[in-house]
């Protein structure tokens, strides 16, 4: 879920596996990828592990990449970022009820924590990760909060755009469940702006249907419009995405 996108020191691969990232082609970008060094492992395990968080299937594939990962991984830092992947494909599982793997999630996590040194770039995606499991498994709000600020703050100081704008995009979501509209429009507007700037398309839905919660009709109804226009774009990726563009049911009460 990290990776700065394309920017003009980008090598011709990694613009390519960029590209079709960031278009839903999770699968087609892996495949671009040679298969004999830990640093190409591990980027092929977080491509499937992503597209296992945004499409609910590809359970099996992303197990496969994240064993060989793990396999090739020689040093602390790749055997962390090894066990980063191998939790956030279980908090995947848990959170899309396929199987409860929380307390795996937990131990792999905390597993990378231990491996990767602290100021190491992956450090970030590490506390973001962290932040995830207190806020969605744990429910945790103030955990989460502090773990998404580490890495926000790490984002920041890597030049990690892509990440800054999960963590503005989760910061702000706390902050609409605390009544901070405000804030909370902030947030979302941001993590907009950057997504919109890197071209991650896949993420620009979600983006857009999160803003229109803080914004006043008509706005509200046009961002959440071209959020659906995004959505039947790419196939209706992410699945999660769905329930939030289903307007309710005439008469249906609402929480």
């Amino acid at each position: 879920m990290s990776g700065n996108g394309t920017t003009a020191g980008d090598d011709p691969l990694q613009t390519a596996v960029w590209r079709l990232r960031s278009r839903a082609c999770w699968a087609d970008a892996a495949a671009l990828l040679p298969s004999d060094t830990p640093t190409y492992s591990l980027q092929r395990a977080a491509l499937m592990v992503e597209r296992c968080l945004y499409t609910e299937r590809g359970w099996e594939e992303a197990e496969d990449a994240l064993r060989t990962a793990e396999a090739q991984a020689r040093t602390d830092e790749e055997r962390g970022a090894a066990a980063c992947e191998r939790g956030q494909l279980a908090y995947a599982a848990t959170l899309h009820g396929v199987r409860d793997r929380a307390d795996e999630a937990r131990a792999a996590l905390g597993r990378a924590a231990a491996l990767i040194p602290p100021g190491a770039p992956v450090r970030a995606l590490l506390d973001f990760r962290r932040g995830l499991l207190a806020e969605n498994l744990t429910l945790s709000p103030q955990a989460a909060r502090a773990a998404y600020r580490r890495a926000h703050a790490a984002a920041t100081a890597h030049a990690d755009p892509l990440l800054l704008s999960f963590t503005w995009r989760h910061l702000a979501g706390l902050a609409l469940r605390d009544g901070e509209l405000t804030e909370a429009r902030h947030g979302f507007a941001e993590s907009l702006r950057i997504r919109e700037e890197l071209g991650y398309l896949v993420g620009t839905a979600p983006a857009l249907a999160s803003l229109a919660e803080t914004e006043p009709e008509p706005e509200a109804s046009r961002l959440r419009e071209e959020a659906a226009r995004l959505f039947r774009l790419l196939g209706g990726v992410p699945t999660w995405l769905a329930r939030q563009l289903t307007p309710p049911t005439p008469g249906a009460a609402t929480a």
